[in-house]
């Protein structure tokens, strides 16, 4: 077999160093789990909950071929990580369509509206939003539950049965194994896989006002131009702090991200400021304070919201987000 090559030369310490990260949070983290003092069970919840944080944000680089030359250890390396992350009842191909049809039509694409869902029952509606309101990241976990209930419902997706009832028979028997083993440590990864999901939407919810569209397998229609892609594109990157930043692999620097999606997660810094730092275009940054009280201020209104293009045009970015930002549009769920 042929051994990988890096896109980037220059990647070989990051990629090395960040692939070191994430075994070494994910075992670590176990670890302090198990051992389950007042300190460590702490400590290994932030570690695991991290490391699972860092797996899914080098998915996604993986998806734009940004870490490796060929296609298919882009494919292998995203498929290893997704099985840490919870991803993989879903085909990394469907995660990666998903998340290129994002980028090509300009709009947060998904197979099927979840707000429907909630509309038709009232009472999931109400369960949901009282959960949002406690900050447990409701909708997400709706929107994972579909991915494994889909192939027993859509016509579809019936072919992806074998591969969820593959991967709830390891999981669940490994976590039926920690619980028996060591409750605390069960009770542990819930909380870090929590804390998980609810850093990653986080970010993603205020870095588009696009468009929702329904429908993975529907011909694109008119897309829109490169102008709309930026200026409904915002960057929500915690300050100037590198350290900061390094703790969602510099995904807050979404319009260089957006700008060339094969740039690696170590070179967005330096694109961003390439492409802002002469004073001739906007900076496109909603300032932290401001994302994260708007986070706060509309976590139960953003459960049936869905913002439409353009939903800011004319007001400064500076100013903090002009929309209430959407649930539903992770890189992890294959809908």
């Amino acid at each position: 077999m042929k051994l990988p090559t890096l896109r980037h030369p220059a990647g070989r310490l990051p990629t090395a160093l960040v692939l070191a990260y994430i075994a070494a949070a994910y075992l670590g983290g176990f670890a302090l789990l198990i051992h389950a003092t007042p300190w460590s069970w702490p400590l290994g919840v932030l570690l695991l909950g991290h490391g699972l944080v860092i797996a899914a944000y080098l998915i996604h680089d993986c998806a734009h071929q940004a870490v490796f030359l060929e296609r298919e250890w882009n494919a292998r390396l995203g498929s290893l990580l997704s099985v840490l992350v919870g991803g993989c009842y879903g085909a990394y191909d469907g995660l990666r369509l998903k998340h290129m049809r994002h980028h090509v039509d300009r709009a947060d694409v998904v197979a099927f509206d979840y707000r429907a869902i909630l509309l038709a029952r009232p009472w999931l509606l109400r369960l949901v939003r009282a959960l949002e309101w406690a900050y447990v990241p409701a909708v997400e976990l709706l929107m994972h539950g579909l991915v494994i209930a889909s192939p027993f419902f859509v016509e579809q997706y019936r072919p992806r049965r074998r591969r969820v009832l593959t991967w709830l028979a390891l999981r669940g028997s490994a976590l039926v194994l920690l619980g028996w083993l060591a409750w605390p440590a069960l009770l542990g990864y819930l909380v870090a896989y929590l804390l998980f999901l609810n850093v990653l939407r986080m970010m993603d919810m205020h870095q588009h006002t696009y468009e929702v569209v329904v429908g993975l397998d529907a011909e694109p229609g008119e897309r829109p131009a490169y102008a709309y892609e930026q200026r409904n594109t915002f960057s929500n990157p915690f300050g100037h702090s590198p350290l900061l930043n390094l703790l969602v692999l510099n995904f807050g620097y979404h319009n260089a991200h957006h700008e060339k999606p094969t740039v690696p997660w170590y070179r967005l810094p330096a694109l961003h400021r390439e492409l802002y730092g002469g004073g001739d275009r906007e900076e496109p940054v909603l300032p932290a304070r401001r994302f994260l009280a708007n986070l706060h201020r509309h976590r139960v209104a953003r459960v049936l919201n869905a913002d439409h293009g353009d939903a800011t045009l004319g007001q400064p970015v500076a100013e903090g987000p002009g929309f209430v930002g959407v649930y539903g549009v992770s890189f992890l769920t294959a809908l």
